[in-house]
């Protein structure tokens, strides 16, 4: 209805007699403005977040099937199950070492190649796993982490540099053939059954080395000269390509074992040894008269195959590692841009008090990188509680269950061939229940930065 003042103004008034002003005209349109453009987030929302995560409440208290209530029984399978209980464990792991190590190494990065010219090109390389799928990833590491050091890279730079300190053998898997003078020794070495003398050849064959292993320079065996006043001999490998030969003699077209170590021992203490050479054959001085020959142990060492990166073991930190892989450079992109608002002066004056660089670091740049390395680790910490695929492809089947974490569980949980949906989504509750912590101290820390 419209009513007149004193002066004569009309004045709009509203079904329950409120004044309709112009300013309330347009508080209104504002409002009904801001609800059409947030309905369809609003409806989105709830049907992929809220009816998802009550669904979840409501199924997580009926059993297997979902028609009989069961209460908290799931909760309490959670706590019995030796699976789930490891999936907790690891997932614990993941929280602190994950979040830690990609914001330390970001942190680093981005301070290390401030300073440099090409620190462009090195963030660039850095980041660019980012842009590669948690699948690939996944794919890419299998393949890194193989146990064949000729597949995969970690055991190949692994191998190599422990071949720099401790070389392989060349015949590991070298023995005595059948009635041969060698006989096996303690610890994986052989002796001659019979003592040697100066002045008549000593012969050592071995067979079960295949031709392609045998080492590069390698040549045909010879009988060994007989030389006054000393010990002479031949290694040989004691096997004629297509058969024939005499066994335990030097045939012509049999390899030599060069590179083979041999000692001479008296009363277990050793007087002499030698190397054999290319041709098989050795020399030992007179001291070796009477003595039994000893090929060490060392000789048949089996090759060192690198470190089982996928074992039971190492699987968890084998996977964290490829995390980190590709999560540092988001780290180090947001501390880097962080650290382009620090105050130069800062830094400067303190270098020229005298700090050092690792003190300008832990005292100034820390400091005030506080707020992002925050953001950072809280963006992390909330990524790895739900962390799935690059465990599930990383972790060969056999040792899933020791690298298992609650995402995985709650996948096989409710998905794999012996699924259970309400133990499942108890599964998905705990979860949820973990992460809302951290989302409440994320949003605390956002108003507390807004007020400022």
């Amino acid at each position: 209805m419209t009513t007149r003042d004193a002066h004569g103004t009309s004045d709009a008034r509203g079904s329950r007699g409120t004044r309709v002003t112009p300013r309330w005209k347009e508080t209104r349109r504002r409002r009904l403005t801001a609800v059409a453009f947030l309905l369809p987030s609003l409806v989105l929302l709830g049907a992929l977040v809220v009816h998802p995560i009550g669904y979840s409440l409501y199924r997580s208290f009926f059993d297997r099937s979902g028609d009989t209530f069961v209460g908290a029984g799931n909760y309490r399978e959670i706590l019995r199950d030796d699976t789930i209980r490891t999936a907790l464990g690891n997932t614990a792991i993941w929280v602190v070492v994950a979040p830690v190590t990609a914001t330390v190494l970001g942190l680093l990065f981005a301070v290390l190649t401030e300073r440099v010219r090409w620190g462009t090109a090195f963030k660039l390389i850095v980041f660019m796993p980012m842009a590669i799928s948690m699948l690939a990833a996944g794919i890419i590491f299998r393949l890194v982490y193989d146990a064949d050091p000729d597949r995969g890279v970690a055991n190949a730079v692994w191998v190599g540099v422990h071949d720099t300190f401790a070389e392989s053998s060349a015949f590991p898997k070298a023995r005595p053939g059948r009635d041969s003078p060698l006989v096996p020794a303690a610890g994986g070495a052989y002796l001659t059954r019979d003592p040697v003398r100066a002045g008549v050849p000593a012969l050592l064959p071995l067979v079960g080395i295949a031709p392609e292993d045998l080492p590069g320079g390698t040549g045909t065996a010879k009988p060994a000269a007989a030389e006054p006043g000393r010990v002479t001999g031949t290694a040989w490998q004691d096997f004629t390509r297509g058969g024939g030969g005499v066994t335990n003699a030097v045939d012509p077209t049999e390899s030599a074992l060069a590179g083979l170590r041999i000692e001479a021992v008296k009363d277990g203490r050793v007087v002499d040894s030698a190397t054999a050479r290319a041709d098989g054959t050795f020399s030992l001085s007179a001291k070796a008269d009477g003595a039994l020959l000893r090929l060490p142990a060392s000789n048949f060492r089996e090759a060192y195959g690198g470190v089982e990166w996928l074992g039971p073991t190492l699987v968890t930190p084998a996977v964290i590692g490829a995390y980190v892989w590709m999560w540092a450079g988001f780290s180090m992109v947001l501390i880097g841009a962080g650290l382009a608002a620090v105050p130069r002066e800062l830094l400067e004056a303190a270098r020229v008090d005298g700090a050092t660089e690792w003190q300008v670091l832990r005292r100034i740049t820390v400091p005030l990188l506080a707020p992002v390395l925050a953001v950072v680790m809280v963006t992390l910490v909330i990524n790895v509680m739900k962390v799935f695929d690059l465990v599930f492809v990383i972790a060969p089947g056999a040792v899933q269950d020791d690298a298992n974490v609650l995402a995985l569980q709650l996948y096989r949980t409710s998905f794999g061939a012996d699924a259970d949906p309400g133990l499942g989504s108890a599964i998905a509750v705990l979860l949820l229940v973990l992460v809302v912590p951290v989302m409440a101290y994320n949003i605390r820390r956002m108003r507390r930065e807004a007020r400022r």
